[in-house]
């Protein structure tokens, strides 16, 4: 195992961003960590990425260590992406039906009605 690196941790990306507008106060904010390997010396490093919402923290770990750590952990951030992707452009359907819905008039806020 190799040792530590005694002059500390480097990054190869560190980013945190806030979810949502400082004016609503709400502390949600994703946070990524790749430190760096040194040029591939050194395989125990910190990958992370952190989502928290309000008083809710998630940390999700994406180990280097072996072979197989690695195969798992870009198998991992590749699934984490896609399905980010399209939630996301799900999302955006759904809040363009919203949207369209409300316009016509016909948006009331309320839950379907179970039709029979």
């Amino acid at each position: 195992m190799p040792p530590r690196r005694k002059e500390g941790m480097k990054y190869t990306y560190k980013q945190r961003q806030f979810l949502n507008p400082i004016e609503t106060h709400y502390n949600s904010y994703i946070a990524a960590v790749v430190e760096s390997s040194d040029e591939g010396a050194y395989v125990l490093g910190n990958y992370l990425v952190t989502l928290a919402d309000c008083k809710r923290v998630v940390q999700l770990e994406f180990p280097l260590g072996n072979f197989n750590l690695r195969r798992t952990s870009l198998r991992k951030a590749d699934l984490l992406a896609d399905t980010f992707a399209k939630f996301r452009d799900a999302l955006k359907e759904e809040a363009a039906l919203i949207t369209k819905n409300y316009k016509k008039g016909q948006g009331s806020g309320s839950r379907r009605r179970n039709k029979k």
